[in-house]
């Protein structure tokens, strides 16, 4: 990487940190300031770490002197800090390890004494003993490296193990090897969760009732019963009828006139309940404004002496106080007050978002917490007798916290997505690897080895991306040295293979029916690939690229997945929106033309193609990310970003025409929702939008390629009626693109620059200004 290409990372770097910085200094929440400042460490550490010469960014091994394997610490945009994820202080686990490690066992630090007790004897068996009863738990790859040596040991594989203890011991010093020794629940079969009932509850737990609500509770359950007998209090010393306000003018008697027996004792025992109650509540609300009523009485009352004279003022202010207070509510005790004062009662007895939050998480932690529920009806009924000494008996748990605590269910995929609980692709991703991590484990004949892998292929998982160039790939699971031992233990059949495509099958249309408006996320795409390699199906698959690392070319994958969609596509209606090259060209010609570039081969005659196709999207001759952005859609465009691929290999064809006119509906409603966006919005917002929504009509043209013309017609003309009747501003601009594809599905065609006389194809990148964010005039 050049010293400019360093220079913009490190503004990226500082950019970040000066937001972090602002939100750590001003939000309102605790938990965002902790994430904050968790941030400003992370970027702290990248920018030290880059400055000492220890990063190279860009690279699948950034952090000088470290194996590929190792996890690292990965801030937001890919850029690693040079942190081991694995080095950890020493945990409380490790302390009580660490007090029955022999002290002949040596080792520079502390986690190396026990990396290298684990291999003796007593640590090996120890390790195994794990193994077979299943009570560890591992968060990190690097936690199941010696449960995987232990178990070659244990079965005669001697020399596979030693060869993982040679890799693994120059970092023993400092990474943690092994698990945690706790029960882990683990899901089977095809039930996946979110998160644990320990994760869940905890943050249900941490919910807090707010300031506002808090502030309401305070004046309705302890300060209104006080004000109220405050203002009886003073009613006793009035002469004649209440006092009370008639067109303004106040009538009715004075305060102070007489002085009731015992008034005296009961002033001193309202003032004691009113200094108890500060104690106890805090001084909030209405009343303890120094203009209001309760103010005007309270002054007045601690003034009073026993003689029964007041300050010059008092009793003008009291009867104005009074006059005030009846005329609104009634006097106490009257039918208006009463019912005003029950519905208050009834209002401060309901129980809090948070004390039911507290509640439901006490329900939960009833079950093992590293485990999942098996349904929500056991946490989530009225509040029983025996619980409303903390929640009233009978109150009901409010949907959003039956939908926090539904991340903890347990259940297929498809009832999760279907119940909004797997609310997008990118939640999807986060699950997926529960079954894919089964799927790939099913070759290894050992079942407590299987659960093991299954634990490492998790964690792996959760790896995040780093930021790479000149087309290097991801680390995979196969190079972590303990997977690779395994290698000679896994064997594959016909059973395995079908169960490996049946999953992608199911997991595929899950991902198009589920969430058809938006793209197909990175991690997702890797757990489609991580299946179909279990498949042994050789399939194509290509990520998203961010534009501001695009190296200007593509791999291999990219012409494949190209000629596999021009195929599939071909004469449909997406493959005249798009002017998408036949499979003819792509077969012969420039198009299939490769190189030789960073040691690999590029399709060199694609990436022509994506530059050329992309000049209709550039109005400007800056030079800008935006350049890399309209080159990188076209490639989208040409691939279906993997749409095509996945509906051809795995023979979703029909399922998705019978689905095909309810997703159109879906996205159609999605995509007005974004245009109803106001005019005044960030225009970063707006371009975002525009991109999105591209991205989303893309699709909607690949599905409409699946009915037929008249369907095609009344699906248009619908979305054209969906416009019209939004508060959208750019029903101009939006009914350009229906039309252009409406003229399109009767044989039309667009021009060089994506328009024809009534219509204009959409695209998401530009350079320069985009044409639908001309508002006020026809573009």
């Amino acid at each position: 990487m050049n010293q400019q290409d360093q220079e913009v990372n490190l503004s990226y770097c500082w950019m970040r940190v000066s937001k972090a910085i602002q939100t750590l200094n001003t939000h309102p929440d605790f938990r965002v300031r902790n994430r904050a400042q968790q941030k400003i460490k992370r970027w702290n550490a990248f920018y030290t770490a880059v400055m000492e010469g220890k990063l190279t960014i860009g690279s699948r091994t950034p952090v000088t002197d470290t194996p590929a394997w190792v996890t690292l610490e990965v801030a937001h945009g890919g850029f690693a800090t040079g942190r081991y994820l694995a080095e950890t202080e020493i945990e409380e686990d490790e302390l009580h390890l660490l007090a029955n490690v022999p002290a002949e066992v040596v080792g520079a630090t502390a986690r190396e004494r026990l990396n290298v007790w684990f291999l003796s004897d007593q640590g090996l068996a120890y390790l195994t003993s794990l193994i077979t009863t299943r009570k560890y738990r591992i968060d990190l790859p690097e936690h199941g490296a010696l449960l995987v040596v232990a178990w070659l040991f244990d079965n005669g594989l001697d020399e596979q193990a030693l060869d993982v203890i040679i890799q693994l011991r120059p970092l023993m010093h400092r990474l943690r090897f092994y698990p945690y020794m706790e029960d882990a629940h683990r899901s089977r079969g095809s039930v996946v969760r979110l998160d644990s009932i320990q994760e869940v509850a905890t943050r249900l737990q941490n919910i807090v009732v707010s300031k506002q609500i808090d502030k309401m509770h305070t004046t309705l359950n302890g300060w209104t019963p006080l004000y109220d007998r405050l203002v009886s209090l003073w009613l006793e010393t009035v002469e004649g009828p209440p006092p009370h306000l008639q067109k303004g003018t106040i009538i009715g008697g004075w305060p102070a006139s007489k002085w009731p027996a015992k008034w005296g004792e009961r002033r001193e025992k309202w003032l004691q309940d009113y200094r108890h109650a500060c104690t106890v509540w805090a001084k909030t609300g209405r009343h303890h404004h120094h203009k209001s009523n309760f103010s005007r009485l309270l002054k007045a009352l601690v003034q009073w002496q026993p003689d029964g004279k007041l300050l010059s003022g008092s009793v003008a202010s009291i009867r104005l106080a009074l006059a005030n207070t009846v005329t609104k509510h009634g006097l106490p005790g009257s039918e208006s007050r009463e019912k005003l004062r029950q519905t208050q009662r009834q209002i401060g007895a309901r129980a809090t978002y948070a004390q039911l939050a507290h509640l439901l998480a006490e329900r939960m932690l009833q079950f093992p917490k590293a485990g999942g529920l098996s349904s929500l009806d056991i946490i989530t009924m009225k509040t029983t007798e025996e619980e409303q000494s903390r929640v009233p008996f009978g109150s009901e748990v409010p949907p959003h916290l039956i939908r926090k605590a539904s991340r903890a269910l347990e259940a297929p995929i498809a009832e999760l997505v279907e119940r909004g609980i797997i609310s997008s692709a990118e939640v999807l991703a986060i699950v997926l690897p529960q079954i894919t991590a089964q799927v790939s484990a099913i070759g290894i004949q050992d079942t407590a080895l299987r659960d093991v892998y299954g634990g490492v292929y998790a964690a792996f998982r959760r790896r995040r991306s780093l930021l790479l160039l000149n087309l290097e790939h991801q680390v995979s699971i196969d190079e972590l040295p303990w997977v690779k031992a395994l290698d000679s233990l896994r064997t594959t059949s016909s059973g395995a293979e079908v169960l490996a495509i049946q999953t992608l099958e199911e997991a595929a249309q899950l991902a198009i029916s589920g969430f058809p408006h938006t793209i197909l996320p990175n991690p997702l795409i890797r757990e489609f690939a991580s299946l179909g390699k279990s498949a042994r199906l050789n399939l194509p698959f290509v990520y998203e690229v961010a534009a501001d690392i695009f190296m200007g070319t593509f791999s291999q994958n990219w012409l494949r997945a190209a000629k596999v969609a021009s195929k599939f596509l071909h004469g449909t209606l997406y493959a005249k929106y798009y002017d998408l090259p036949s499979p003819d060209e792509f077969e012969s010609g420039s198009l299939s033309e490769c190189h030789q570039q960073w040691g690999q081969s590029t399709a060199t005659g694609f990436a022509a193609l994506c530059h050329h196709r992309s000049k209709e999207a550039i109005f400007s001759d800056t030079r800008s990310v935006a350049r890399n952005g309209v080159v990188l859609e076209q490639s989208q465009i040409l691939t279906t970003h993997n749409w095509a691929l996945l509906i051809k290999e795995m023979g979703l064809r029909k399922t998705i025409q019978q689905q095909a006119p309810g997703l159109l509906d879906d996205i159609f409603t999605w995509f007005v929702r974004q245009y109803c966006q106001p005019i005044n919005s960030p225009y970063r917002t707006k371009l975002q939008m525009v991109k999105n929504t591209a991205y989303a009509w893309r699709q909607a043209i690949f599905l409409l390629s699946f009915v037929t013309v008249e369907q095609q017609a009344d699906k248009l003309y619908q979305l054209q009626r969906m416009v019209q009747e939004s508060s959208s501003p750019y029903k101009q601009q939006v009914n350009r693109v229906i039309e252009g594809a409406l003229w399109v599905s009767w044989g039309c065609r667009f021009d060089d620059q994506g328009q024809m006389e009534n219509g204009r194809r959409l695209l998401g990148w530009s350079v320069g200004r985009h044409w639908v964010l001309d508002v006020e005039k026809d573009s």
